[in-house]
């Protein structure tokens, strides 16, 4: 695969690829994701009804919130650039559904937002699409891409870093030179998005903003919880206009 053809930077997926095997650890170096997971799935479980749904796990790393939605009864597929992640994603499926009898069901692809977007438009339910916007080279095409796979109807849910000054301190300074707890570069302030920068990059795909929610979340005592303010994380709910 050469990732030059796709909406990737090849360093990025070299960075999460490395990070693969400790995936799964929640005390591992990702810590925030496992932390901050149950407010994603609560954000989008509150907003659509996911038993029965299809749905698009786009940037799905190593299967977190994958898993997650499938627990809730969706039909997931999951797709990331990363071969190192797929590789994991699907060894740790492999293991969650071992004692189960009536396992998840999670269809992982090692592909790029365009190649779904390409190969089943407008067949998903749900999109979500969880902080990778700021990690692409053109979000307005991973906009693109993730509206072109939605029903008519169909629902979009993103999380992302703002850019502020806080962001800054808190995503960059703190979790990756001070706290340590992401591999410093991780984030390029740069590429963060300001919810009006991916409000415009939404309706000129053709979606609708339904919502905007901020994430706070205390590294300290590990808890994350929905708020007004929106200076660092936040999430957005977008939605398909009906045919």
């Amino acid at each position: 695969m050469n990732e030059s053809e796709y909406n990737a930077d090849p360093e990025e997926l070299a960075r999460f690829g490395k990070l693969a095997a400790r995936w799964w650890d929640p005390d591992g170096e990702s810590r925030p994701l496992h932390d901050l997971n149950p407010v994603r799935l609560g954000f989008v479980a509150e907003r659509v009804a996911l038993r029965g749904a299809r749905v698009a796990d786009v940037g799905c790393g190593g299967g977190l919130l994958s898993e997650a939605l499938a627990k809730a009864g969706a039909e997931v597929t999951a797709i990331d650039l990363a071969p190192e992640v797929i590789e994991v994603a699907r060894l740790h499926l492999h293991e969650t559904n071992a004692p189960l009898t009536a396992p998840l069901v999670i269809d992982y692809r090692l592909c790029g937002s365009h190649d779904l977007a390409l190969a089943e438009p407008a067949a998903f339910d749900v999109v979500c699409c969880m902080e990778l916007i700021e990690h692409v080279p053109d979000p307005a095409a991973l906009v693109a891409d993730l509206a072109t796979m939605l029903k008519p109807g169909g629902k979009l849910f993103m999380s992302t870093l703002n850019r502020t000054p806080a962001s800054f301190v808190t995503a960059i300074i703190g979790a990756e030179y001070v706290a340590r707890l992401l591999p410093r570069g991780t984030h390029d302030y740069r590429q963060f998005l300001r919810p009006s920068e991916l409000a415009a990059l939404l309706r000129h795909s053709g979606l609708n903003l339904d919502e905007v929610s901020g994430v706070a979340y205390n590294p300290f005592n590990r808890k994350a919880r929905l708020t007004r303010h929106t200076a660092v994380n936040y999430l957005v709910a977008a939605s398909s206009p009906t045919a």
